[in-house]
């Protein structure tokens, strides 16, 4: 693949349009969940940051989307991810391809990754 894009929608345009329209429903889903987001590329995939700190990352897969918000963000929703039957690690969730984006669970990370690096902050 491809690891020169300068943007998360250089890096979008790289995928079969199934996994573009996943890739960029999750966009939205992170930006409208958390107001003053600035988009970057880390680990060579598209990321947020939330008042200059990372936020989340994410990527697609032949199979499935990436989702990255760190390890303890992975660990508070871990019985989520169970019951839903992901597959998970210790800072990453697999979304399949063959199954809707889980926006509220999404919506409910990234919320408490907003918290975390607001309560670091203060």
């Amino acid at each position: 693949m491809k690891n020169n894009f300068k943007n998360s929608n250089e890096y979008i345009l790289l995928f079969p349009e199934e996994v573009q329209q996943k890739l960029i429903e999750l966009r939205e889903i992170i930006h409208a969940e958390v107001s003053g987001l600035e988009e970057y590329i880390g680990y060579q995939m598209p990321a947020f940051r939330y008042k200059g700190k990372p936020l989340v990352y994410f990527a697609g897969y032949k199979k499935h989307i990436g989702f990255y918000p760190g390890a303890e963000g992975i660990k508070v929703f871990e019985e989520d991810f169970k019951q839903k039957g992901y597959k998970f690690s210790k800072g990453a969730v697999q979304f399949p391809l063959d199954q809707d984006i889980p926006a509220e669970l999404v919506k409910k990370i990234v919320q408490f990754r907003a918290t975390k690096i607001e309560h670091k902050k203060s």
